[in-house]
């Protein structure tokens, strides 16, 4: 039975947000090393043994030189380490008999509690054949490393590493070595119940940022760019003591004879453009905190003289966007591959008349996380590989896409772009803190009289 860990501190932290919304009140770096660390002791006890199980490897070996580090060992790492150090390895083993983990490191230094180290430089001075005798010793019957042709995330041992590990072990071990990439992925894309109980809390703030951002506050239509509005996230992000895991971006469509196609939309949009009354504008925005992402993409309509709300064609044209979101999230289930979340989503939309395009990820330790890929924007046929990945419960992903609509007003197709973070636990998939289902307004309108 899994144990859910309650962290007294974090509910301070909680209210102070929901008190002033644009002002969120972050943990001090002690405390968010605090809480990563239980979280962690709480994944690797409670939720690794599953993972390796249904993965059929009893032994799994992390190993990472500092400065090229494996994407996997940085999630296994102390709070207060910020990389390998010297040749760091850490090994998980399943004794078998339903009996607890074992973890432990083969390196120079203790990393954090979880994995203290078992060699004893001064009996074998020979790092690598103290890791060959540990393995000799626990005789595993696999022995998983992280090599992967599919998944980058799950590919972090170098070939150096992986020829010294070949080498150091007798012939009958060397047949024993496989692919960890189930684990790995497993274990990057596994969402524990104490990291959801904080996970709504931090896409709220990211919300509440682009909602800040997207506002008369920043925005001063004819005179602010979508570079000055980019540059506010940044900062503010950074004053907030967050950091961001990609460049956030802003675009504008509006009444004009330029086209929005997905060739603009992913590696060419306008760098800097004025905003003015009538635009529809779109931004793209990820944080990072607590060592989970966010990723999230939202729409304002800038409101002309005498508006005081968006037209009623392009509150139609969201409406498709949330439908094609609604489409996309009914088709998870679990081991559904996300080729066959894709297909089944498109094949819905094309009976219900909707221009859905698909570009769904996993979210988590990455922004663009560990497991099943729904779609790649430029990739509608399926994605080989990732693509073929099934769906598994206790999961988070961006829905990520966008509905293209033609706009009799405009003379034109504009693309509702939607992205927002959700978790599947196996029977539903909810977003973590809710969607935009109405445009954002700027400015904002007062009350119905005003």
């Amino acid at each position: 039975m899994r144990k859910t860990l309650f962290i007294p501190f974090l509910f301070s932290f909680c209210f102070a947000f929901s008190q002033n919304p644009f002002f969120p009140k972050t943990l001090s770096m002690q405390k968010r090393a605090e809480v990563i660390d239980q979280w962690l002791d709480d994944k690797v006890k409670n939720y690794l043994p599953e993972i390796m199980r249904r993965s059929e490897i009893d032994m799994w070996i992390i190993i990472a030189r500092e400065y090229n580090e494996d994407p996997v060992i940085k999630t296994l790492l102390p709070a207060t380490w910020q990389s390998a150090r010297r040749t760091t390895m850490l090994i998980a083993f399943d004794p078998g008999g339903n009996k607890p983990i074992e973890t432990f490191g083969m390196s120079r230094y203790n990393t954090g509690e979880l994995f203290k180290t078992v060699w004893n430089k001064e009996e074998q001075p020979d790092q690598w054949k103290a890791l060959a005798e540990m393995i000799i010793e626990k005789d595993p019957k696999k022995i998983g490393v992280n090599k992967s042709e599919t998944f980058a995330l799950a590919d972090g041992l170098s070939s150096t590493h992986y020829d010294q590990l070949f080498t150091v072990l007798p012939r009958k071990y060397q047949s024993r070595i496989v692919g960890a990439e189930d684990v790995a992925i497993g274990w990057l894309e596994t969402r524990t119940a104490s990291e959801m109980a904080v996970y709504p809390n931090i896409v709220r703030m990211a919300h509440q940022i682009i909602a800040e951002g997207f506002s008369e506050k920043v925005v001063q239509p004819g005179v602010t760019t979508t570079d000055d509005v980019v540059w506010w996230y940044r900062d503010r992000i950074r004053e907030l003591g967050f950091t961001a895991w990609f460049h956030p971006s802003v675009s504008i469509q509006r009444k004009d004879p330029e086209s929005f196609e997905h060739l603009r939309a992913f590696s060419g949009r306008p760098g800097k453009q004025v905003i003015i009354p009538g635009d529809l504008l779109h931004v793209d925005f990820g944080i990072t905190y607590l060592r989970l992402n966010t990723d999230t993409q939202q729409h304002a309509y800038v409101l002309k003289p005498g508006e005081v709300e968006p037209p009623s064609y392009l509150a139609e044209a969201f409406k498709e966007g949330n439908r094609v979101q609604d489409i996309l999230t009914s088709n998870f289930k679990e081991g559904r591959s996300g080729n066959e979340i894709l297909q089944a989503t498109l094949d819905q939309c094309k009976e219900e008349q909707l221009k859905g395009v698909i570009y769904t990820h996993p979210i988590g330790y990455h922004g663009h996380g560990a497991g099943p890929t729904i779609g790649l924007w430029d990739q509608q046929g399926g994605v080989p590989g990732r693509g073929d990945y099934p769906l598994y419960k206790n999961t988070a992903h961006s829905i990520e896409l966008n509905a293209g609509v033609f706009i009799k007003e405009w003379d034109k197709e504009i693309r509702i772009m939607l992205e927002e973070d959700a978790f599947f636990d196996g029977q539903q998939t909810r977003y973590i803190d809710g969607r935009q289902t109405e445009l954002m307004t700027i400015p904002r309108s007062l009350s119905p009289n005003r």
